[in-house]
């Protein structure tokens, strides 16, 4: 999982340096988705029941302002209440959606070389489990902490899957053949093994699809093997 790096400094405090396999430094102290139904001919792929008609407005691709937590910790604030802090808004990084988010270390964050501590984020109500792992490179009251920290499962988010379908078969993916868009109707956040296949669909419409004539092409959505990107694997 590639890291993602930022800085909080504070003059009498130490920082802390974050990853996932991220690194992190802190201070020590309306939808274009609609229901619908579609006929088919015999023999033909019926459309599934959510029509994906353009871009999803509630999906925030580039990151920005709207996924940040606010307010910030305290400057003084415990080492693992910022630590929950910035999984939860690793979490909403992740998923590009806004939600209601929320992240717990029960047992603390261990500040020793090496240390690995376990900690849950809750967002829209999954619950995705974390792994945060101080470097082993840290040294006691060093000013400076470096940790990871890293998901444990994939998460589905159905907004962003259909953000995605439309950018790769639909209206943002410039393809000449380009026009009807369906996928099952999918949680708003679900959290699943990396790699798994989702058990959810999509489809976009083809020329060549039925027996060489116009119809669907189906398409199963897959969590990415380590990460948080969909793959959209065809179904023979």
């Amino acid at each position: 999982m590639k890291a993602a790096a930022s800085t909080l400094t504070s003059m009498r405090f130490p920082m802390i340096v974050i990853g996932m396999a991220t690194v992190t430094l802190l201070s020590a102290g309306c939808s274009s988705a609609e229901s619908g139904q579609g006929g088919a001919a015999d023999g033909a792929v019926k459309a599934l029941p959510v029509a994906i008609t353009g871009p999803q407005p509630d999906v925030h691709m580039r990151g920005g302002d709207a996924l940040r937590v606010r307010p910030l910790p305290e400057v003084g604030a415990p080492f693992v209440q910022k630590v929950e802090h910035a999984l939860r808004e690793d979490a909403l990084n992740t998923a590009k959606v806004v939600g209601e988010t929320s992240a717990k270390c029960p047992d603390g964050v261990m500040q020793k070389a090496g240390a690995v501590s376990q900690c849950v984020v809750t967002y829209s109500g999954a619950e995705i489990p974390y792994e945060v792992k101080i470097s082993d490179s840290y040294k006691a009251g060093s000013s400076i902490i470096s940790y990871t920290k890293e998901p444990k499962q994939g998460l589905l988010v159905g907004k962003l899957v259909y953000q995605m379908i439309n950018e790769n078969y639909g209206s943002e993916s410039g393809r000449s053949d380009a026009s009807k868009l369906a996928c099952d109707e999918l949680p708003a956040a679900k959290t699943i093994d990396f790699g798994a296949d989702t058990g959810f669909k999509c489809q976009y419409w083809g020329q060549h699809a039925n027996k060489g004539k116009p119809g669907f092409t189906t398409l199963q959505i897959k969590i990415g093997g380590k990460g948080y990107a969909y793959s959209f694997e065809e179904i023979k």
